[in-house]
C-alpha cells in the first residue's frame, strides 16, 4: 500500500474529532507527558525563616524523615545543600540519643 493511498483512506483530523491543540506534537505541554514541565521552585525553609538546626528539636526534624525513618532528599524537601548536610547530622545525633527512631516500629 503506498503512502498516498493510505493518506486518502485515512479520515482527516477534524473528521476524527481532533484539533491541533490536542495534538501534543507541537513541543508544548498538553498534560500528556510531552514537552517541558513547569513547577514551583522549592526554597530552603532554614534560609528563608532563619531557623537553626538543633538535634534536640525532634518535632522539627521529624518533618524531614519518612515514617520508615529514612532521611528525605533535598529534591523532596527543598532544603539547600548546606542545610541538608547539617540536617542529616542533626537527625543522626537525635537518633543516637533516642529522640528519633532508626527504623519504623
Amino acid at each position: 500500500m503506498s503512502d498516498e493511498k493510505y493518506m486518502e483512506d485515512r479520515p482527516s483530523r477534524q473528521d476524527r474529532g481532533m484539533d491541533n491543540q490536542m495534538d501534543g506534537r507541537d513541543g508544548e505541554d498538553r498534560g500528556r507527558g510531552k514537552g517541558k514541565l513547569y513547577f514551583k521552585k522549592k526554597v530552603c525553609k532554614f534560609c528563608v525563616q532563619k531557623l537553626k538546626i538543633d538535634y534536640k528539636e525532634a518535632d522539627v526534624l521529624r518533618r524531614f524523615i519518612t515514617e520508615r525513618g529514612k532521611i528525605l532528599p533535598r529534591r523532596m524537601t527543598g532544603t539547600c545543600a548546606k542545610h541538608q548536610r547539617a540536617l542529616a547530622i542533626a537527625i543522626k545525633q537525635a537518633r543516637s540519643i533516642a529522640l528519633l527512631p532508626f527504623v519504623a516500629e
